[in-house]
């Protein structure tokens, strides 16, 4: 008789057709969050998204339940134990320059396009494919097992604060969220705001109008634009074309009349590995800086971020670098809105697991004081650590080498995951070691190859868990 890994993966293969239109089904969603709604908490996409995954599931024949569009979830087995597989629907914005459109979810080349294919609605229609190959096979578990769509992963995970308040926590499980092997480690997480008040607002040759960029506080940003009046345009074009060839950076402009509106390209990135990206907010603050903006507000706005964080990543030159055997602090400005009334940076910041909160923000607030700058909105998370020889990343790392041949190599990584909302789960996939990095890239997508190892691996880890 064929032992229950090769049952799993032979019918992972036989489900491929309905793994791939499920997920395509998922993607189709545009579910960035938005302005919250009546019974929509996130907005519409988010709702839409777990509506489409819940009508996914009920197609796959799993019971049901929609928590108040905050979550939803797709559930079978039986048992007092309940092993949870948490994935989100939700999506940071598609930005622009897409080969393909966004969430047509196209195939093209074995791959499906579209933001959320990879991050993270083709790995969760992954496990719950996982899931179905199990049912259909009809194999002994003896615990629940639920498949969560969360709808606020993106913006802060709040959706799950909810969902414990009125529902079930799993008793173990993991996240299809970051990266294999198992990840025992995670780092301290934060996003907020700086924000400075512009009182002393004389106005010189050049009076900057606003400047607006970036999506999200996790994501480098690629476009940053400022808007400036000035009385000698020449002057500043003849200066921007002297920095763009000297520094090597992709500064665009436009005039009409005496307003001069500035476009900084950079490189998208994921907030976690801000150094792989090109971060165009700051790139344009870099710029601004040379600028004779007068003795203003807005000028020693500019002066102090591009002085004080400059192009770099790690936080030495802000005074927060902290280093640990999880890796480096990251430090990733990632929004931007200026007016002639205020000044506001979207930061995040994320430290090494053996460090804590008042590490990174006691030289944090030492290093802002008396400049008139404050903090506001802050989001932060601890950071999560288990043991190498905890049971469930044992577990995970042994269905990982058995499945795929290689070797379990357990991970700590910067990315913040579902992982630190509950209790007990652990982030496990979907990239794997040296693969592209998508999250959050123009042209994201999933290899339907990866797509369908992705279903074996998980279905056979929620069997483990679950048996």
């Amino acid at each position: 008789m064929e032992d229950v890994k090769e049952l799993i993966n032979k019918k992972v293969d036989e489900l491929k057709d309905e793994l791939i239109r499920s997920t395509q089904e998922v993607v189709r969603a545009k579910s960035v969050n938005g302005p919250k709604e009546p019974g929509k908490p996130f907005g519409e996409g988010p709702a839409n998204a777990i509506a489409a995954a819940l009508k996914v599931s009920e197609e796959l024949g799993f019971k049901t339940k929609n928590v108040d569009n905050y979550v939803g979830y797709a559930e079978y087995g039986s048992g007092k134990e309940l092993v949870g597989i948490l994935g989100h629907m939700d999506v940071v914005p598609e930005g622009d320059g897409w080969t393909y459109p966004p969430y047509a979810a196209e195939i093209h080349d074995n791959k499906i396009y579209g933001r959320g294919t990879i991050d993270d609605k083709g790995p969760t229609i992954a496990a719950l494919l996982g899931l179905k190959a199990i049912k259909d096979l009809g194999l002994p578990i003896s615990k629940r097992v639920r498949i969560l769509y969360g709808s606020n992963e993106e913006l802060g995970s709040h959706e799950i604060e909810y969902y414990l308040e009125h529902d079930e926590q799993p008793d173990t499980g993991f996240t299809p969220d970051a990266n294999f092997t198992a990840i025992y480690a995670e780092k301290g997480l934060t996003l907020f705001d700086l924000v400075m008040k512009f009182n002393k607002k004389a106005s010189p040759g050049i009076k900057i109008k606003s400047i607006t960029g970036g999506e999200v506080k996790n994501m480098v940003p690629r476009i940053a634009k400022a808007v400036l009046e000035a009385q000698d345009v020449k002057k500043v074009e003849g200066a921007i074309d002297s920095y763009s060839k000297a520094k090597g950076v992709d500064l665009r402009y436009e005039a009409a009349g005496s307003c001069l509106t500035i476009t900084s390209v950079g490189v998208a990135a994921h907030g976690a590995q801000p150094e792989t990206g090109k971060n165009a907010i700051m790139q344009l603050f870099m710029f601004l800086d040379t600028l004779d903006l007068g003795d203003t507000d807005v000028k020693k706005y500019i002066h102090f971020f591009a002085e004080n964080v400059g192009m770099e990543t790690n936080g030495k030159k802000f005074g927060v670098y902290l280093k640990d055997d999880t890796g480096e602090l990251t430090f990733n400005i990632g929004t931007v809105n200026v007016s002639e009334d205020e000044g506001r940076l979207g930061l995040n910041i994320r430290y090494p697991v053996t460090h804590t909160y008042d590490d990174l923000i006691k030289p944090f607030n030492k290093k802002i004081e008396g400049t008139g700058i404050v903090i506001e909105n802050m989001d932060a998370a601890d950071p999560l650590y288990f043991p190498k020889d905890h049971p469930l990343i044992q577990t995970l790392a042994k269905v990982y080498q058995d499945v795929t041949g290689k070797d379990a190599v357990l991970l700590a990584i910067g990315g913040g995951t579902y992982a630190k909302e509950m209790k007990n789960i652990v982030a496990f996939g979907p990239n794997f070691p040296g693969q592209k990095e998508l999250d959050h890239q123009t042209d994201e997508y999933i290899d339907i190859d990866h797509l369908v190892l992705l279903a074996k691996i998980y279905g056979n880890a929620i069997y483990e868990l679950a048996k």
